[in-house]
């Protein structure tokens, strides 16, 4: 049996209107101190419960913000998430979060199921696969404010969210080149999406501007929609790589599970690193220290990426947002290690 107090019986007790006792709950101004502190207490005393659905009603609202992402087994996902929910925590909203597994059919009936649960708005870290943003756009016209992190594309207008991914490509490159790697293989997920294509200019930008050709072979996009095609792939592209004419002595990886499972491959083909082969990838894996050999990384922002896109999100949904929306990119970390540096 729910036992919750309500407001009426707050009202009741401290001999108050039910309008009074809930203005206090709010931190409305139109209410004097003592009488805020008053009712805080004895709710808390009571462990008073608000009902966030007759709130909502109410309001016109929710409360709640659906969330999109390819997984949540991922610390940075993992650490994206904590952003938002702390944001949206705070800010009296709950989070609905979905997993897309990479498939652009599983996102599109995600968001349509959050959509028909009446959300206030949706957060999106798009899959690999998505290429089309009219069904995003067409609930956008609708009225659904929608703002993409993480992941971001030009093929819809809002307010976007993810590292400086540009810049963090370009000083991993530009760290393998100052330590005296000159043939360096990049490893990339196969999307059209900003985070790859961005990541793969930044270490085009880092060779050129050191007078170091671009060699095409030995860049390798591929599919890794699912973990089986990712080890597949990743295991022949490898191979391929150090068995080529042209050995890379060094390879720039994209994303976190490209970064670590590489690593892996490597040990495992029974690879040196960083003698035989030195690597960096974007990772935020809290086991680079431990890894053998321990891994240099790029690491993300990935709280405040979060936090900032809830923000955004919220101004919008609240009507605070400006008329221009905004592309924010955060500034990412080197974080040197030993399998970048070359062997003395």
């Amino acid at each position: 049996m729910n036992t919750n107090i309500t407001l009426r019986d707050i009202a009741k007790a401290l001999n108050l209107s039910i309008s009074t006792v809930s203005r206090a709950l709010t931190d409305s101004y139109q209410i004097g101190e003592k009488t805020k502190q008053e009712v805080l207490a004895y709710a808390k005393e009571h462990h008073y419960v608000p009902n966030r659905m007759a709130r909502g009603l109410k309001e016109g609202k929710s409360r709640s913000v659906g969330v999109v992402v390819c997984s949540i087994d991922n610390n940075f996902v993992a650490q994206m998430l904590d952003g938002i929910d702390t944001y949206c925590t705070t800010h009296g909203y709950q989070l609905i979060i979905m997993q897309s597994k990479e498939s652009f059919e599983q996102e599109k009936a995600c968001i349509n199921l959050l959509y028909a649960g009446g959300i206030d708005g949706l957060l999106i870290s798009p899959t690999y696969q998505t290429t089309d943003f009219e069904y995003l756009k067409s609930l956008q016209n609708a009225g659904l404010p929608v703002v993409l992190f993480d992941r971001l594309s030009n093929h819809i207008e809002t307010h976007k969210v993810a590292a400086d991914n540009f810049k963090g490509a370009y000083e991993a490159t530009l760290h393998l080149i100052n330590n005296g790697f000159k043939n360096i293989a990049h490893i990339n997920s196969d999307t059209k999406l900003s985070m790859a294509t961005e990541r793969f200019d930044g270490y085009k930008k880092a060779l050129a501007d050191a007078g170091i050709p671009y060699q095409a072979d030995l860049v390798q996009f591929f599919d890794t929609t699912t973990a089986k095609n990712l080890n597949h792939n990743l295991e022949n592209v490898v191979q391929k790589l150090m068995n080529a004419k042209t050995k890379p002595d060094a390879i720039f990886t994209a994303t976190d599970f490209l970064s670590t499972r590489c690593l892996a491959l490597l040990n495992k083909l029974c690879y040196q690193v960083p003698t035989d082969v030195a690597l960096i990838g974007f990772s935020n894996t809290d086991l680079a220290d431990a890894l053998n050999p321990s891994l240099s990384t790029i690491n993300q922002p990935a709280f405040e990426i979060g936090s900032l896109a809830a923000k955004q999100l919220l101004s919008l949904i609240d009507g605070k947002s400006q008329d221009a929306f905004e592309t924010v990119l955060l500034a990412t970390q080197i974080q040197v290690r030993a399998s970048s540096q070359k062997s003395n």
